[in-house]
C-alpha cells in the first residue's frame, strides 16, 4: 500500500505543473475570451433590444400618423361635401331666381299681349260701331226699293 501511496504522491507532484497550467489557461480564457465575449453578447443584446424598442416606437408612430392622416382625410372629405352642398344650394338658388325672373318676364309679356289684344279688340269694336250706322244705311238702301223711301 505504501507503494501505491508513493506512486500517487509522485503523480500529484507531477500533476502540479499541469494544474498550474490549467489554472493559467482558465484565467487566460476568462480574461481573453470569456469576458470580451460576454461584453460583446451583452452589447449585442442591448443593441437588439434597443433596435426592437426603436422599431416598436416607429410602428407606434406610424400607427399614430396613420390615424392622424385618416382623421385629416375624413375632415377634408367632410369639408369637400360641405362645399359641394353649398355650391349645389347656390346653384339651385340661382336656377330658382332665373326661373322666377323668366316666369315674371313671361307673365309681363303675356299681360302686355293681352292688353294689346284687348286694345285692338276695343279699337275694332269702335270701328265696327262707327261704321255700323253707315253699313245699316247701305243695307237699307240695298234692300228697300227706291219707291219705299230709298234714294236710289
Amino acid at each position: 500500500m505504501q507503494q501505491i501511496a508513493q506512486q500517487l504522491g509522485s503523480m500529484f507532484i507531477g500533476a502540479i505543473p499541469t494544474m498550474i497550467l490549467f489554472i493559467i489557461l482558465v484565467v487566460a480564457y476568462q480574461l481573453l475570451v470569456q469576458n470580451p465575449l460576454t461584453a460583446i453578447l451583452k452589447r449585442r443584446r442591448e443593441l437588439t433590444e434597443g433596435a426592437m424598442e426603436s422599431a416598436q416606437k416607429a410602428v407606434a408612430e406610424a400607427e399614430s400618423r396613420t390615424a392622424e392622416y385618416a382623421t385629416r382625410l375624413r375632415q377634408a372629405r367632410a369639408e369637400v361635401y360641405k362645399i359641394r352642398e353649398q355650391r349645389l344650394r347656390q346653384w339651385n338658388a340661382e336656377r330658382d331666381a332665373a326661373l322666377d325672373a323668366a316666369r315674371k318676364a313671361a307673365a309681363q309679356k303675356l299681360s302686355q299681349a293681352k292688353s294689346e289684344i284687348e286694345a285692338e279688340a276695343a279699337a275694332a269694336k269702335q270701328a265696327i260701331q262707327a261704321s255700323a250706322g253707315e253699313l245699316a244705311a247701305q243695307v237699307v238702301r240695298a234692300v228697300l226699293p227706291v219707291s219705299a223711301g230709298g234714294s236710289r
